[in-house]
């Protein structure tokens, strides 16, 4: 099955029927707009009010916003994603060891999204991993690269630093207690996805991820320094996410969406592919623990805003949500009180 994965073949010179998009579906990438505003918060800033109001103003009307000065070293942002590409070059017998198209494995290699439901693949393949506890997951990570254990878990660490600090400044951010979106979610798990975006013969015709929003609470983006390829919707327009040094890119997932009674909004966003280049992305999301019971706070509820989403346990969304095709309705909508 490994014979699958888009990087075991060094060049596409056609592509594939399976991948092409029926027309109404198809990016339409001469109407992106590559010039708008893209909110970034230097987490340095003295101004910790100031970090605040600009964290709920990109919540509240975007859904995602980018971080600069967030104290990841960025050495270690380089060496990541650098690991992340050699592992994609390693020979394809190599990388078969870890194919595995079963959603449930916690250590996969695998191609497009859900490749056993879909109808229509996605330019795109990935590493999946979880990592909390690394001590729990380690040991079955690839090996080759020799240094891909220890410079994944040291990465994976301080991303989970910053997302507690993130999930913090986002309580705050509602009137809440510091603490209160990390206690909610419970001892929180955490997963990586290494996306390999090979270059594309035909990239009006296909994705390398279609629209979709993100099922967990937080996830933290590591984009390719040298080639854009996220979007993000706005106002009914798709806008160009461009890499800045050393930034990452946070998007709000649907936990933090029904949370919040709806005033943060989980972003739509897909992932573009290029004829020119190849292009690496490293996703991190948090997500509340299987048990944790999702529900608004009594704060953000009153008689003008009643609960838009019923309780419900993140077990319980996480398995609709890999019971779907990505580009469904909004998972969410199950969920409506």
């Amino acid at each position: 099955m490994a014979d699958r994965l888009l990087s075991t073949v060094p060049h596409h010179h056609s592509l594939p029927e399976n991948y092409i998009r029926p027309e109404s579906q198809r990016p339409r990438l001469a109407e992106v707009i590559s010039d708008a505003h893209v909110p970034a918060v230097d987490l340095s800033s003295p101004d910790k009010s100031h970090v605040i109001a600009q964290i709920a103003d990109a919540c509240r009307s975007y859904g995602f916003f980018q971080v600069l000065n967030h104290g990841v070293p960025v050495e270690l942002m380089v060496k990541m994603m650098v690991i992340a590409l050699e592992f994609f070059r390693l020979p394809p017998e190599e990388k078969a060891k870890h194919y595995s198209d079963d959603p449930a494995r916690k250590m996969r290699l695998s191609t497009s999204f859900n490749i056993r439901k879909e109808t229509v693949h996605n330019w795109r393949d990935y590493l999946r991993l979880h990592c909390y506890p690394l001590e729990d997951y380690v040991p079955e990570w690839p090996s080759n690269p020799s240094s891909f254990k220890e410079v994944a878990s040291a990465y994976c660490k301080e991303v989970r630093q910053l997302g507690f600090r993130l999930l913090g400044a986002i309580s705050l951010s509602l009137g809440l207690e510091e603490k209160y979106m990390e206690e909610v979610l419970g001892e929180q798990e955490q997963h990586m996805a290494v996306n390999y975006y090979p270059k594309c013969p035909q990239p009006q015709l296909t994705y390398g991820l279609p629209p979709h929003t993100d099922p967990n609470a937080l996830t933290i983006l590591l984009q390719d320094p040298d080639v854009s390829g996220l979007q993000v919707l706005k106002h009914g327009q798709w806008i160009a996410v461009h890499p800045q040094p050393h930034a990452f890119v946070i998007n709000i997932g649907d936990q933090l969406q029904a949370l919040s009674n709806g005033r943060y909004k989980s972003v739509w966003h897909r992932a573009v592919v290029n004829s020119e280049k190849e292009r690496m992305s490293i996703a991190s999301f948090l997500c509340p623990c299987n048990c944790a019971i999702i529900s608004p706070p009594e704060k953000l509820i009153s008689e003008a805003s009643p609960a838009m989403y019923r309780s419900y346990t993140y077990e319980e969304y996480y398995k609709k949500f890999w019971s779907r095709n990505l580009d469904d309705e909004h998972c969410l909508e199950v969920f409506r009180s």
